[in-house]
């Protein structure tokens, strides 16, 4: 049975910043100038967030002209969910296995 989560996908998504995007990104796909303006970060800093995003699989880009779009990838999260699930499953048997003290 699973009873960890993938700790660089939670640091990943741990960030406030990169969290929002998630967020955002979940509602509706967005380029690089709207989640300037939804978040108020900086072009540079956002930029740096989305190739984090990016490098962990959470999001794929979309070119559109001159713009790029991103796009949340759902079943990265999904797998996510999953792996949490699997560990308060594991919690909850975990009352039943009581170790002995020495």
């Amino acid at each position: 049975m699973l009873t960890s989560v993938d700790p660089d996908l939670i640091r990943v998504l741990g960030d406030p910043l990169r969290l929002q995007i998630v967020t955002l990104l979940a509602r509706e796909t967005l380029c690089t100038t709207h989640l300037v303006e939804e978040t108020g970060a900086k072009q540079t800093n956002l930029s740096n967030h989305m190739k984090v995003l990016r490098e962990a699989g959470v999001v794929e880009t979309e070119p559109c002209g001159r713009f790029t779009y991103y796009k949340l990838k759902p079943e990265v999260l999904a797998g996510l969910s999953q792996q949490f699930a699997a560990l308060a499953d594991s919690a909850r048997t975990a009352s039943e296995n009581k170790r002995a003290c020495p």
